[in-house]
């Protein structure tokens, strides 16, 4: 072996074995080449044919995996809680506080005396008309109340029939001195009663207001108005067992708005009566005042 020889046998492999080697990468790296241009080029005539709205596998399997994915975050940051679904109905547009829950608010305790208490020097004139629409009080309740209602002027009612919620009874009213008692205007909180838990210490302004509250007034048999007096939750409800679940909740209301309490047997009996008619949505003065008795929705 010549001097030249060993030089090239020292730095790797002879030289014609080196070019033999070269020449098999440079071919083999052709072919891969030419089968690349071949798969994509059958990849872009397969898209081409495949009808409109069609996918491929690897779509499909993205396809559910983002499904997949929205709906984990839907359970975990959308679903209500409660188990309640996406289809569930939404909460009542009265509110989200409940009657009872409203109840919880109200101070509980004794019965202030009644001293000082005076129908018309507290609770200022009669029927006022404190929204100044032309009409007292007493007609605006009884147009509101009473179904085919006649009136000489738009505003006094003359005649009309009264369903009554007390008793569920049909009253025909007619207005005159002797007739006119048997259809009568109730204060569903009365007047004397919130004299006692709390409106003693309330101005005359907030006291008239509270006197001509169409939420605590409802027509009612006239017999039925003098046997309840001024009795409370505790004491008196109404012959009708189906109108207690609106009568109570229209009392807490009532008081809750105008911040009075109630008593201790008050509040039980209260509480007992809103649990058994499935504790009803809570209502307010500015969104309920002009519901007739029974036409409340929720109740």
């Amino acid at each position: 072996m010549n001097h030249q020889t060993m030089q090239q046998t020292r730095r790797g492999l002879p030289w014609g074995q080196a070019a033999t080697v070269a020449l098999v990468a440079v071919v083999a790296l052709v072919a891969l080449v030419a089968v690349g241009a071949l798969g994509a080029l059958g990849s872009l005539n397969s898209e081409a044919d495949a009808p409109s709205g069609d996918v491929s596998g690897e779509g499909i399997v993205d396809s559910e995996r983002e499904s997949t994915t929205a709906s984990d975050e839907t359970d975990s940051a959308e679903q209500p809680l409660g188990g309640e679904t996406e289809g569930t109905e939404p909460p009542s547009p009265m509110g989200s506080t409940t009657a009872r829950e409203m109840l919880g608010t109200i101070a509980v305790k004794g019965r202030a005396p009644k001293t000082g208490y005076d129908r018309e020097g507290q609770f200022g004139p009669s029927w006022f008309d404190t929204d100044a629409n032309g009409c007292d009080t007493r007609n605006d309740i009884l147009q509101r109340d009473l179904d085919n209602v006649v009136s000489d002027d738009g505003c006094t009612v003359l005649s009309g029939e009264l369903r009554d919620p007390f008793s569920s009874e049909r009253i025909d009213f007619q207005r005159g001195e002797t007739t006119s008692i048997l259809v009568q205007v109730d204060h569903v909180v009365a007047l004397s009663n919130a004299w006692q838990t709390g409106a003693a210490v309330w101005d005359d302004d907030t006291r008239l207001e509270f006197a001509n509250d169409p939420l605590n007034l409802i027509a009612v048999s006239g017999r039925l108005n003098a046997q309840k007096g001024a009795g409370d939750a505790a004491t008196w409800l109404p012959p009708e067992r189906e109108f207690w679940c609106e009568y109570v909740a229209r009392q807490v209301a009532v008081k809750a708005h105008y911040d009075l309490w109630v008593t201790p047997a008050e509040f039980e009996r209260m509480d007992t009566i809103l649990a058994d008619c499935g504790d009803p949505p809570g209502l307010s003065p500015a969104s309920h005042r002009m519901f007739r008795p029974g036409s409340i929705p929720g109740f």
